[in-house]
């Protein structure tokens, strides 16, 4: 439903993961999330940074096993990003709000 299927399952799957394992550190990444595309209005940067701070999160709030395991969902979902990621770096990125191109 969200984007028309296209785009954002892993990263949602990734939150809901951690939201349902440890839910301080998945409400901090959601947290980031929502900052982040705040200031820059780029989606994918926002959940890019969210997901690379999860096992950050997971290791300030003392859990070695979720940051372990968010560490590993990170790296899937960074390898999954690796268009976005060359679509940030040449400022091809559409941004949030901004004009569709079809």
């Amino acid at each position: 439903m969200w984007l028309k299927f296209r785009g954002g399952k892993g990263v949602e799957t990734y939150l809901g993961v951690l939201l349902a394992i440890n839910w301080p550190a998945g409400l901090l990444c959601c947290l980031t999330w929502l900052v982040v595309a705040f200031a820059w209005r780029y989606s994918s940067l926002a959940a890019l940074i969210a997901v690379l701070a999860g096992p950050g999160y997971a290791y300030w709030l003392g859990n070695w096993q979720i940051m372990e395991l968010a560490a590993f969902m990170a790296v899937l979902v960074f390898v999954r990003h690796h268009q976005n990621i060359r679509r940030l770096v040449k400022g091809e990125e559409p941004r949030i709000g901004g004009k569709k191109t079809t």
